[in-house]
């Protein structure tokens, strides 16, 4: 079957949403957790005009105006090596490069992933793609305050089910339960499921992430961050975790 071609982007008009392009997508991201080209098709299928609404929303939060006004390029940012060395210990910055530097991924490769296939359009001068590539950069640090592992396919799904509570975008919720269902299925219990609806719930219950400035959040504390936004200790993934290692599926 021939792959539908994706909608022609417009960043001011609202996709309409694809849902045989998502069901196929996410098939392929199940049989192969690392294919992170369909996270973004999934993204582009179905989350409408989410980024729209978010970056209404920047504009109301204190300090959004003006860093919407900036305008900053995260990917080129968090590219930088000698300003991510230069974070001091214990801080979000320091966390990340430590996240970097055991994953072996980077800002600059999510975002070319990103712009596979026409996936998603990276250069185009337009507020909301601007808000649509702030979303995609700050994922990796999401991973870090939140405590997910973006090493095992548990931590992805625990982070996309707390980033559908934080934005609304339905491509999240799709992915959290199209994972949830096949850990249910491969293991026959329930502690993957739990990880993900805990992930939800403290997305909901924390600060929005969003309209955070990350130059300034990489140098506070790590611990700081998640007291000051309610990022909540994740304890029922850990349970998850060990679970699927104890069966010795950590790698659904």
């Amino acid at each position: 079957m021939a792959t539908q071609a994706p909608q022609p982007f417009n960043p001011g008009i609202p996709m309409k949403r694809e849902w045989g392009t998502a069901f196929g997508a996410l098939r392929r991201l199940l049989a192969n957790g690392d294919d992170t080209t369909q996270v973004f098709r999934i993204m582009r299928a179905l989350n409408g005009d989410v980024t729209q609404r978010n970056y209404r929303r920047l504009l109301t939060v204190p300090d959004g105006g003006r860093l919407a006004y900036r305008r900053l390029e995260l990917a080129q940012r968090l590219s930088d090596r000698s300003w991510i060395d230069s974070f001091a210990a214990g801080t979000v910055g320091a966390a990340y490069r430590d996240f970097l530097d055991s994953t072996g991924y980077s800002a600059q490769g999510l975002a070319e992933v990103s712009m596979a296939e026409g996936v998603f359009q990276g250069d185009v001068e337009h507020p909301y793609a601007w808000m649509g590539r702030r979303e995609r950069d700050i994922h990796d640090i999401w991973h870090v305050v939140t405590g997910y592992k973006a090493s095992e396919h548990l931590g992805e799904a625990c982070l996309v089910a707390f980033s559908y509570a934080q934005t609304g975008g339905l491509g999240w919720a799709f992915i959290a339960v199209g994972a949830a269902l096949k850990s249910i299925r491969v293991t026959g219990k329930l502690d993957f499921l739990r990880a993900v609806r805990e992930g939800y719930a403290h997305g909901k219950r924390a600060g929005w992430l969003h309209g955070e400035d990350y130059e300034a959040l990489l140098n506070e504390p790590l611990d700081s961050v998640r007291k000051r936004l309610n990022i909540a200790d994740p304890v029922k993934y850990r349970v998850a975790q060990a679970s699927l290692a104890a069966a010795g599926l950590s790698g659904i």
